[in-house]
Protein backbone atom coordinates (compact mmCIF):
# COMPACT_ATOMS: atom_id res chain seq x y z
CA UNK A 1 0.00 0.00 0.00
CA UNK A 2 1.40 3.53 -0.95
CA UNK A 3 2.60 5.32 2.27
CA UNK A 4 1.04 8.87 1.56
CA UNK A 5 2.94 10.50 4.52
CA UNK A 6 6.38 9.49 2.82
CA UNK A 7 4.84 10.81 -0.72
CA UNK A 8 3.60 14.04 0.96
CA UNK A 9 6.80 15.24 2.72
CA UNK A 10 10.44 14.16 4.58
CA UNK A 11 12.33 14.53 0.81
CA UNK A 12 12.46 18.66 0.46
CA UNK A 13 9.97 21.90 1.28
CA UNK A 14 9.17 24.09 -1.46
CA UNK A 15 7.97 27.82 -0.56
CA UNK A 16 6.36 29.42 -2.91
CA UNK A 17 5.54 33.14 -2.99
CA UNK A 18 2.18 33.69 -5.00
CA UNK A 19 0.97 37.17 -6.09
CA UNK A 20 -2.59 37.17 -4.43
CA UNK A 21 -4.84 37.54 -7.31
CA UNK A 22 -2.90 34.08 -8.99
CA UNK A 23 -5.03 30.77 -8.71
CA UNK A 24 -2.87 28.85 -11.09
CA UNK A 25 0.27 28.13 -9.53
CA UNK A 26 -1.13 26.39 -6.52
CA UNK A 27 -2.73 24.15 -8.48
CA UNK A 28 0.61 23.63 -10.80
CA UNK A 29 2.40 22.80 -8.23
CA UNK A 30 0.59 20.24 -6.73
CA UNK A 31 0.59 18.42 -10.34
CA UNK A 32 4.63 18.71 -10.68
CA UNK A 33 5.30 18.12 -6.99
CA UNK A 34 8.07 15.79 -7.03
CA UNK A 35 7.77 12.92 -4.24
CA UNK A 36 8.94 13.63 -0.58
CA UNK A 37 8.55 17.22 -1.58
CA UNK A 38 6.17 19.56 0.90
CA UNK A 39 4.61 22.68 -0.67
CA UNK A 40 4.13 25.87 1.31
CA UNK A 41 2.73 29.22 0.20
CA UNK A 42 3.19 32.90 0.87
CA UNK A 43 0.68 35.43 -0.76
CA UNK A 44 2.07 38.65 -1.99
CA UNK A 45 0.67 41.93 -2.45
CA UNK A 46 1.96 45.28 -4.06
CA UNK A 47 -0.62 45.65 -7.04
CA UNK A 48 -4.49 46.62 -7.06
CA UNK A 49 -5.96 43.48 -7.83
CA UNK A 50 -9.09 45.83 -9.60
CA UNK A 51 -6.33 47.62 -12.13
CA UNK A 52 -5.49 46.21 -15.57
CA UNK A 53 -1.92 44.21 -14.73
CA UNK A 54 0.05 46.68 -17.12
CA UNK A 55 4.01 47.26 -16.67
CA UNK A 56 3.20 49.89 -13.85
CA UNK A 57 1.11 47.30 -11.96
CA UNK A 58 3.76 44.58 -12.28
CA UNK A 59 6.79 46.13 -11.57
CA UNK A 60 4.77 47.68 -8.12
CA UNK A 61 4.62 44.14 -7.24
CA UNK A 62 8.14 43.46 -8.03
CA UNK A 63 9.13 46.60 -6.51
CA UNK A 64 6.87 45.11 -3.12
CA UNK A 65 8.40 45.09 0.62
CA UNK A 66 9.27 41.18 0.42
CA UNK A 67 10.77 41.93 4.56
CA UNK A 68 7.71 40.37 6.23
CA UNK A 69 6.87 37.44 3.34
CA UNK A 70 10.26 36.65 3.37
CA UNK A 71 10.16 36.48 7.54
CA UNK A 72 7.43 34.42 7.35
CA UNK A 73 8.30 31.59 4.50
CA UNK A 74 11.64 31.10 6.76
CA UNK A 75 9.06 29.53 9.34
CA UNK A 76 8.81 26.77 7.70
CA UNK A 77 12.66 25.82 6.52
CA UNK A 78 12.19 25.99 3.21
CA UNK A 79 14.87 24.70 0.82
CA UNK A 80 14.29 26.15 -2.30
CA UNK A 81 11.97 29.50 -2.17
CA UNK A 82 9.90 30.27 -5.36
CA UNK A 83 9.19 33.68 -6.62
CA UNK A 84 6.18 33.24 -8.50
CA UNK A 85 5.29 36.02 -10.49
CA UNK A 86 7.25 36.24 -14.34
CA UNK A 87 6.16 39.50 -15.18
CA UNK A 88 7.05 41.29 -12.04
CA UNK A 89 10.72 40.87 -12.99
CA UNK A 90 10.66 40.81 -16.39
CA UNK A 91 9.37 44.05 -16.39
CA UNK A 92 12.14 45.26 -14.43
CA UNK A 93 15.04 43.28 -16.29
CA UNK A 94 17.86 40.59 -15.56
CA UNK A 95 20.35 42.86 -12.71
CA UNK A 96 16.56 43.28 -10.79
CA UNK A 97 15.76 39.72 -11.06
CA UNK A 98 19.60 38.31 -9.75
CA UNK A 99 19.43 40.70 -6.89
CA UNK A 100 15.37 40.21 -5.75
CA UNK A 101 17.12 36.54 -6.23
CA UNK A 102 20.12 37.38 -4.15
CA UNK A 103 17.85 39.14 -1.74
CA UNK A 104 15.49 36.24 -1.02
CA UNK A 105 18.62 33.58 -0.52
CA UNK A 106 20.23 35.60 1.72
CA UNK A 107 17.21 36.59 3.92
CA UNK A 108 15.67 33.31 3.91
CA UNK A 109 18.74 31.23 4.17
CA UNK A 110 17.35 28.60 0.95
CA UNK A 111 17.98 28.70 -2.76
CA UNK A 112 15.78 31.20 -4.57
CA UNK A 113 14.06 30.46 -7.88
CA UNK A 114 12.65 33.34 -10.17
CA UNK A 115 10.05 32.88 -12.38
CA UNK A 116 11.67 34.92 -15.06
CA UNK A 117 15.36 33.36 -14.81
CA UNK A 118 13.83 29.79 -14.63
CA UNK A 119 12.27 30.82 -18.22
CA UNK A 120 16.48 31.81 -19.16
CA UNK A 121 17.18 28.47 -17.43
CA UNK A 122 15.46 25.84 -19.51
CA UNK A 123 15.50 27.63 -22.25
CA UNK A 124 19.32 27.26 -22.59
CA UNK A 125 18.88 23.93 -20.76
CA UNK A 126 17.06 22.74 -23.84
CA UNK A 127 20.16 24.14 -26.11
CA UNK A 128 17.49 26.82 -27.57
CA UNK A 129 18.63 30.02 -28.57
CA UNK A 130 15.72 30.98 -30.68
CA UNK A 131 11.96 31.01 -29.42
CA UNK A 132 8.24 31.55 -30.13
CA UNK A 133 7.09 33.45 -27.17
CA UNK A 134 2.78 33.84 -25.90
CA UNK A 135 1.62 35.18 -22.62
CA UNK A 136 -2.08 36.71 -21.51
CA UNK A 137 0.01 39.92 -20.77
CA UNK A 138 -0.40 43.22 -22.47
CA UNK A 139 1.69 44.34 -25.47
CA UNK A 140 4.12 46.54 -23.51
CA UNK A 141 4.63 43.65 -21.48
CA UNK A 142 5.06 41.10 -24.18
CA UNK A 143 8.31 43.58 -25.34
CA UNK A 144 9.77 43.87 -21.86
CA UNK A 145 9.88 40.25 -21.74
CA UNK A 146 11.38 39.44 -24.95
CA UNK A 147 13.66 42.11 -24.19
CA UNK A 148 14.43 40.48 -20.84
CA UNK A 149 15.30 37.31 -23.20
CA UNK A 150 17.50 38.81 -25.82
CA UNK A 151 19.37 40.61 -23.09
CA UNK A 152 20.49 36.74 -22.13
CA UNK A 153 21.02 35.59 -25.37
CA UNK A 154 17.76 34.29 -26.43
CA UNK A 155 15.73 35.55 -29.71
CA UNK A 156 12.62 35.53 -30.03
CA UNK A 157 11.28 34.83 -33.44
CA UNK A 158 7.68 34.36 -33.63
CA UNK A 159 4.87 36.01 -31.10
CA UNK A 160 1.90 36.38 -30.44
CA UNK A 161 -0.71 38.61 -28.14
CA UNK A 162 -3.78 37.39 -26.41
CA UNK A 163 -6.81 38.99 -28.16
CA UNK A 164 -8.38 42.11 -25.34
CA UNK A 165 -7.15 43.04 -22.90
CA UNK A 166 -7.84 40.66 -19.92
CA UNK A 167 -7.60 41.73 -15.97
CA UNK A 168 -6.02 39.60 -13.43
CA UNK A 169 -8.98 36.88 -13.12
CA UNK A 170 -9.48 37.08 -16.66
CA UNK A 171 -5.79 36.20 -17.73
CA UNK A 172 -6.12 33.24 -15.12
CA UNK A 173 -9.55 32.20 -16.31
CA UNK A 174 -8.02 31.10 -19.48
CA UNK A 175 -9.07 27.37 -20.34
CA UNK A 176 -5.72 24.82 -20.62
CA UNK A 177 -7.76 24.75 -24.73
CA UNK A 178 -7.59 28.46 -24.74
CA UNK A 179 -3.36 28.35 -24.00
CA UNK A 180 -3.12 25.70 -26.89
CA UNK A 181 -4.57 27.80 -29.53
CA UNK A 182 -2.75 30.85 -28.36
CA UNK A 183 0.59 28.21 -28.84
CA UNK A 184 -0.27 27.10 -31.46
CA UNK A 185 -0.55 30.50 -32.85
CA UNK A 186 2.72 31.71 -32.12
CA UNK A 187 4.75 28.79 -32.87
CA UNK A 188 7.27 29.32 -36.24
CA UNK A 189 9.15 26.81 -37.99
CA UNK A 190 12.01 28.53 -37.19
CA UNK A 191 11.52 28.70 -33.46
CA UNK A 192 13.56 25.63 -31.50
CA UNK A 193 10.95 26.09 -28.40
CA UNK A 194 7.53 27.79 -27.83
CA UNK A 195 7.66 29.97 -24.38
CA UNK A 196 4.38 30.38 -22.61
CA UNK A 197 5.20 33.06 -19.39
CA UNK A 198 2.96 33.72 -16.57
CA UNK A 199 2.63 31.51 -13.52
CA UNK A 200 -1.58 32.20 -13.69
CA UNK A 201 -1.73 30.95 -17.23
CA UNK A 202 -2.94 26.86 -17.22
CA UNK A 203 -0.21 26.04 -20.03
CA UNK A 204 1.19 22.94 -17.56
CA UNK A 205 -1.83 20.97 -18.99
CA UNK A 206 -1.16 21.15 -22.24
CA UNK A 207 2.76 20.50 -22.23
CA UNK A 208 2.50 17.03 -23.62
CA UNK A 209 -0.41 17.62 -26.17
CA UNK A 210 1.14 21.21 -27.84
CA UNK A 211 5.04 18.93 -27.59
CA UNK A 212 3.05 16.08 -29.78
CA UNK A 213 1.41 18.25 -31.98
CA UNK A 214 4.50 20.78 -32.25
CA UNK A 215 7.79 18.46 -32.78
CA UNK A 216 9.53 20.93 -30.23
CA UNK A 217 9.64 21.78 -27.20
CA UNK A 218 7.02 23.88 -24.80
CA UNK A 219 8.29 26.08 -21.82
CA UNK A 220 5.91 27.38 -19.26
CA UNK A 221 6.91 29.30 -16.26
CA UNK A 222 5.74 27.01 -13.85
CA UNK A 223 7.83 23.98 -15.20
CA UNK A 224 10.45 25.88 -15.85
CA UNK A 225 10.57 26.87 -11.75
CA UNK A 226 9.98 23.16 -10.95
CA UNK A 227 12.74 22.15 -13.33
CA UNK A 228 14.85 24.17 -11.83
CA UNK A 229 14.48 23.61 -8.07
CA UNK A 230 14.30 19.72 -9.21
CA UNK A 231 18.03 20.50 -10.68
CA UNK A 232 18.88 22.08 -7.46
CA UNK A 233 18.17 19.77 -4.93
CA UNK A 234 19.06 16.42 -7.06
CA UNK A 235 15.24 15.76 -6.88
CA UNK A 236 13.51 12.82 -9.07
CA UNK A 237 11.86 14.08 -12.26
CA UNK A 238 7.97 14.60 -11.72
CA UNK A 239 7.29 12.94 -15.22
CA UNK A 240 7.32 12.91 -19.06
CA UNK A 241 3.79 14.67 -19.04
CA UNK A 242 5.50 17.72 -18.36
CA UNK A 243 8.02 18.12 -21.29
CA UNK A 244 10.65 17.42 -22.63
CA UNK A 245 12.34 19.70 -20.62
CA UNK A 246 12.49 17.22 -17.57
CA UNK A 247 14.82 15.01 -20.06
CA UNK A 248 17.29 17.48 -18.95
CA UNK A 249 17.51 17.15 -15.48
CA UNK A 250 20.62 14.98 -14.71
CA UNK A 251 21.88 16.22 -18.27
Amino acid sequence: MKDIAQDSRGGARFGVFVPFTNTNLEPDMMLMRPPGVSLHFARLGGYDADEIPDEDQMAGLGEADMDEPLRLIQGVKPDVVFYGCTSATLTHGPAFDRDLSAKISAQSGAQTVTAASALVHAIKSLGARKIAFASPYLPMINDQAIAFLKSEGIDTVSRVDVDGTLDNEGQGALTPDDVEALALRADAADAEAVVLSCTDMRSVEVIARLEAKLGKPVVTSNQAMVFQAVQMLGLPSPGPQFGRLFERVHA
